[in-house]
């Protein structure tokens, strides 16, 4: 005779649970001089909103359809910038991770791709780690050698009055077939020493600019930075290999981190034509 206990069938309940899973596409090509969105496919959470067009640039915001990422989701988003094509994406309002009805960690896939003399703004609004949250992020970004790339991500680590949730990123920026930036971050419980001196501290939001522009081939932009108080929060431009520039930062909250980057995108500098910061 075999006894079932509680817990096992609780465990069992929660390995029949099945997360979402739910991809979206995004090409840009360029028809005519102008850039256009020949693929515009998302289902699940992801809703693709065709934005104005800005000049020659296609402008699209992933609107968030439902829920999403719960425990057990497995998400991808792929987006890809053909020859000559500028894209920019945003999206409608922050994402929000919650506990789902299993233990099981959700996972959330970024892929982009940049063809030769093309252009890719990713600007999302920030990610929200909720109490109970458990989120693995991935970013794999493949660049041509002529590619531009902006890229700027946001993560508050629970929201106000709650303790965060558990979240673990991965970034790796290739250009030309080469690495030009490897990172992974963890923050949340179980995580030792994330909230120490180290790391976060006091804070809980954290976030980073990275841009990638051949013309800092020649001009390098130069290391800076920005805030520098506990209640400011602080951020510092690093100029990269590759050639690229990375702004990092922390801060108490969304409202004094968002301030922090903004004001570090907006400081102008002699290059042509995305970094109206950096």
């Amino acid at each position: 005779m075999t006894l079932i206990t509680q817990e096992a069938v609780q465990t069992a309940q929660e390995s029949a649970v099945v997360g979402v899973q739910a991809a979206a596409r995004i090409m840009a090509a360029v028809r005519g001089g102008t850039t256009t969105l020949p693929v515009l496919d998302g289902d699940g959470p992801f809703e693709l909103r065709r934005l104005r067009s800005r000049g020659t640039e296609a402008r699209v915001c992933v609107v968030g359809a439902m829920s999403a990422p719960l425990g057990g989701d497995r998400l991808r988003i792929e987006a890809t910038v053909q020859q000559g094509a500028v894209l920019h994406v945003t999206s409608a309002a922050a994402t929000l991770a919650l506990r789902g009805l299993t233990q099981e960690h959700a996972t959330y896939d970024v892929h982009l791709t940049v063809a030769e003399h093309a252009e890719l703004h990713w600007l999302p609004k920030p990610l929200i780690c909720a109490a109970g949250s458990n989120l693995r992020q991935t970013w794999t970004v493949d660049l041509a050698p002529t590619a531009r790339l902006m890229l700027r991500e946001e993560q508050m680590l629970g929201r106000t009055g709650e303790p965060p949730g558990h979240v673990a990123t991965r970034l790796t920026v290739r250009r030309d077939g080469h690495v030009l930036l490897e990172q992974q971050a963890e923050y949340g419980p179980g995580v030792p020493g994330w909230d120490g001196p180290a790391v976060l501290a006091d804070h809980r939001a954290t976030g980073q600019v990275l841009v990638v522009d051949p013309a800092f081939e020649n001009s390098p932009l130069e290391p800076r930075l920005h805030g520098g108080t506990p209640q400011d929060g602080y951020a510092a431009l690093t100029p990269l290999a590759g050639p690229a520039a990375l702004v990092t930062a922390v801060a108490p909250d969304g409202l004094r981190l968002r301030r922090l980057l903004d004001t570090a995108q907006s400081t102008r500098s002699r290059h042509r034509p995305m970094q109206e910061g950096l």
